[in-house]
């Protein structure tokens, strides 16, 4: 039987082993690249840091915002059925219908203005809070970009 092949050197090398031929082409490729310096990562942490705060702190002012809504709305809806309470037993009373039907206009004249006012008062909670939100995630944005252009400026 015949007895396998023998291998050369290079072939049964260990891993990690090197052969002094590979080690010097290496390094001299390595040397030629010029590859930069390692980057500082610290501001980029920090600035990931900065903008998860203000994302935070936006989602926190829309939320708030959100609860602000829903509270007066219930307190809008609190005061509605009041007046509707009100107007259902001034118009039980015993009057002539010309009166009851002049009532019933100035009734539902009223309810009409109540909730117009009522929706604007909730739109205007509603675009302020947005606004609030809004300027600080553009804020934050902004000086991303600021740090982004020092941090490309540092690098030339």
């Amino acid at each position: 039987m015949a007895s396998p092949p023998k291998s050369s050197p290079s072939a049964t090398a260990m891993p990690g082993m090197s052969t002094p031929g590979f080690d010097m082409n290496f390094t001299k490729l390595l040397a030629d690249m010029k590859l930069p310096s390692m980057l500082d990562l610290e501001p980029f942490i920090a600035a990931s840091r900065r903008n998860m705060e203000a994302m935070t702190a936006a989602n926190r002012i829309a939320l708030e915002g959100a609860q602000t809504v829903a509270r007066r709305h219930m307190e809008i809806m609190q005061q509605a059925m009041a007046e509707m309470s009100d107007a259902i037993k001034a118009l039980a009373s015993p009057e002539p219908p010309q009166t009851k039907a002049a009532r019933q206009a100035e009734l539902l004249k009223q309810g009409y203005e109540h909730a117009v006012a009522n929706l604007r008062e909730l739109g205007d909670l509603i675009q302020r809070s947005n606004k609030e939100a809004m300027d600080l995630l553009n804020h934050r944005f902004t000086e991303a970009m600021n740090e982004v252009k020092a941090l490309a400026e540092k690098g030339k």
